[in-house]
């Protein structure tokens, strides 16, 4: 199937809408993103031991905020997007997560990939993620070597700090 300008076009948008995303969580930047969500966004991610599951924009910009605070260095990195068009303003995408998760202060750091998959909608203000769920291919953790030293993380300056961040177990169930 041929794409038309305008598909090519929207896909582009998609693919930064996502980099912003990933980019958001690792930066700590939460108006960027804010702005990748619907007001009424659904999210279910099934991870290795997790499943965290909310709606609503503010509530997964706490969640984000919360989970990926000061105290944590993130890695997020989204490739091979593979996006079809549902209709003319709406879409969906499948993405091949890498992550990194490392937690200086219980000397942990998790690495895994997952399988994201979502639905966009075209608002007035662009391309928005109307929903967003995972499932992870692999999830490892393992202590952080005594030898190894942490020299720099952008989070500790652009994170939330403890008396900002909420309580995420509401949206989290553990297995």
């Amino acid at each position: 199937m041929a794409f038309t300008i305008q598909q090519l076009s929207d896909l582009e948008e998609i693919k930064q809408l996502k980099h912003r995303y990933f980019r958001s969580i690792d930066t700590g930047n939460e108006s960027d993103l804010a702005s990748v969500f619907t007001e009424d966004v659904t999210i279910d991610y099934r991870g290795g031991g997790y499943r965290a599951k909310l709606s609503g924009r503010q509530n997964m910009v706490d969640f984000i905020g919360s989970a990926f605070n000061s105290d944590i260095v993130a890695q997020h990195h989204g490739h091979c997007p593979e996006i079809s068009f549902t209709g003319p303003d709406s879409a969906e995408g499948t993405w091949y997560l890498e992550d990194r998760f490392i937690d200086p202060i219980r000397q942990e750091d998790t690495i895994g990939t997952a399988l994201y998959r979502d639905r966009y909608v075209r608002t007035a203000e662009g391309w928005k993620i109307a929903h967003s769920e995972y499932d992870r291919v692999y999830e490892i953790a393992r202590p952080i070597p005594a030898e190894e030293k942490l020299t720099y993380h952008l989070l500790a300056k652009t994170g939330r700090k403890p008396e900002a961040r909420v309580d995420v177990s509401k949206w989290l169930e553990w297995y």
